[in-house]
């Protein structure tokens, strides 16, 4: 489904006059049109099964061992109140009988968060796409984020951060997720 330009448009200039500004003054006469251009990038994942990121997956001939990918970078949109959130993702797979080239798992993330969402949901839905595409042994999904919401409005926490995790699989089995923690948290 693709974004409505004109909708965002027609309801950002309503917006601007609810809050008792005139979207005709100079400084904010293009603004509907810059809104309506960024939630189309931002939300382009509406409507996408990310899983089909990892159609082009490999037999991989042997079930190998563990394959992590961290600090994947993502911006999402919360969707209680249309701002920002930012942070990385660390996911890990054990393959079973399929890999998939590294540029995939990126895409995944990426399609996942340009939707109106929470972390929980971002995370949980990482995990199962993997799952869905791959038919890996073992999934584990670690998203750390700061949100704008937190920053700017409420607690007003600008330095806070929130991390979830969702595993599958036999890595959701508490020693076998403490090795892949500890090998997110190299380096750091």
């Amino acid at each position: 489904m693709a974004v409505d330009g004109e909708r965002i448009a027609a309801a950002v200039r309503e917006l601007l006059a609810a809050i008792g500004d005139d979207p005709a003054r100079a400084g904010l006469a293009e603004t509907p049109r810059r809104v309506a251009e960024a939630y189309a990038d931002y939300f382009a994942g509406v409507g996408v099964d990310a899983s089909s990121h990892l159609d082009s997956a490999d037999l991989a001939g042997e079930s190998g061992e563990l394959v992590l990918l961290r600090d994947i970078e993502f911006r999402s949109m919360c969707e209680h109140h249309l701002l920002p959130f930012t942070g990385v993702a660390h996911v890990a797979y054990l393959p079973s009988d399929r890999i998939v080239g590294l540029g995939r798992i990126p895409r995944v993330v990426e399609t996942i968060a340009s939707r109106p969402q929470i972390q929980e949901r971002l995370t949980d839905e990482i995990a199962d796409a993997l799952v869905a595409g791959l038919e890996p042994r073992g999934v584990l999904v670690v998203v750390e984020a700061a949100h704008g919401c937190v920053a700017a409005r409420g607690a007003r926490q600008a330095k806070s951060s929130t991390v979830t995790i969702a595993s599958r699989g036999t890595l959701a089995e508490p020693i076998e997720r403490a090795e892949i923690m500890a090998l997110i948290g190299e380096r750091r």
